[in-house]
């Protein structure tokens, strides 16, 4: 007969353990000792002996009722960690749980740093997109009441121009030179040569990784605001004109000064412009023929300072 049988059965066993415990407490039976043994695994009478159904126990070491769902659950406590301790790691049942990383593993104070940070960069890159853009757009309605706050912003750092993406891109290299008239101690005028201060500027830029803004636009925006406010004679159109002579004549005397043009004893008593343009070379596969013939443009003498000009147009 099955051990696990259920039933009428198992009542039967039943009713075996209590009359075997009523025959203990009444003393040994009679016949006890005197019949033949009977087959190993069961009584006296011939009667199978039934395994007794283990009591649920909470003792350690004692089978529990697999029913509940307690004792799963420690079990999956001693796979992971040992007994009675969950390994690290370690999530519910013991699924492993992988460590936070970036501003997740920071604490919540860092975390609400973190976020105010990048809030405001992005606040920032916003505005300086923004007011680029108002930079170069059309004129409209926010560039006409806001256009000296947007200036003030982009010049002279964020600069931008249409020179690259013109549909005709400037091709050519233009060299502004700049020579002065000295009076020596003894009264007599000399005539220096022609200082190429485009050349200075570019060897001072050449290897330089942070090469100061004056030497990369200084002298070329001075230029091209000079040639925008005079015509083709070098005469000035309007109060902008005259004011770019002033500029580039400031520059000439500092830049003289700087490479000791006049000499011990001498002063600088008047300066003179002149470009040099020469075409850039056309690739070798294009097939394109352009001259290699330099041009200059002679701007007149100018007195080394604003008071000498002011008396001699008076």
């Amino acid at each position: 007969m099955d051990a696990y049988d259920t039933g009428s059965d198992a009542r039967q066993g039943r009713d075996e353990r209590e009359g075997r415990a009523e025959r203990e407490r009444s003393g040994p039976p009679e016949h006890e000792g005197s019949g033949p043994p009977g087959p190993e695994g069961s009584d006296g009478s011939g009667q199978p002996i039934r395994p007794e159904t283990p009591e649920t126990s909470d003792e350690p070491g004692q089978p529990r009722d697999p029913a509940r769902p307690e004792q799963s659950r420690e079990t999956a406590r001693s796979d992971t960690g040992g007994e009675g301790e969950v390994g690290a790691g370690a999530g519910p049942l013991g699924e492993a749980v992988e460590p936070r990383t970036g501003v997740a593993a920071l604490s919540p104070r860092y975390q609400v740093g973190a976020v105010v940070a990048l809030a405001v960069v992005a606040a920032a890159v916003c505005a300086h997109i923004g007011l680029v853009f108002l930079h170069v757009a059309p004129s409209n309605t926010l560039t006409k009441q806001h256009g000296a706050a947007v200036d003030e912003w982009i010049f002279p750092e964020f600069e931008q121009n249409w020179k690259l993406f013109a549909p005709n891109p400037l091709q050519q290299n233009v060299s502004v030179q700049v020579r002065a008239e000295v009076s020596e101690a003894d009264g007599s005028l000399r005539t220096t040569g022609w200082y190429d201060l485009s050349a200075e500027d570019g060897r001072a830029i050449d290897g330089n990784p942070l090469p100061s803004h004056t030497q990369q636009n200084e002298l070329r925006r001075a230029w091209d605001f000079f040639v925008a406010s005079h015509d083709s004679d070098n005469r000035p159109v309007g109060l902008r004109g005259t004011l770019s002579e002033t500029y580039l004549r400031r520059i000439a005397v500092l830049r003289l000064d700087r490479a000791e043009a006049a000499e011990p004893g001498g002063v600088v008593e008047r300066v003179q412009y002149r470009s040099r343009t020469t075409n850039v070379k056309p690739p070798s596969w294009s097939g394109e023929k352009v001259s290699d013939r330099a041009t200059y443009r002679e701007l007149p003498w100018w007195p080394a300072s604003t008071r000498e000009k002011e008396g001699e147009a008076a």
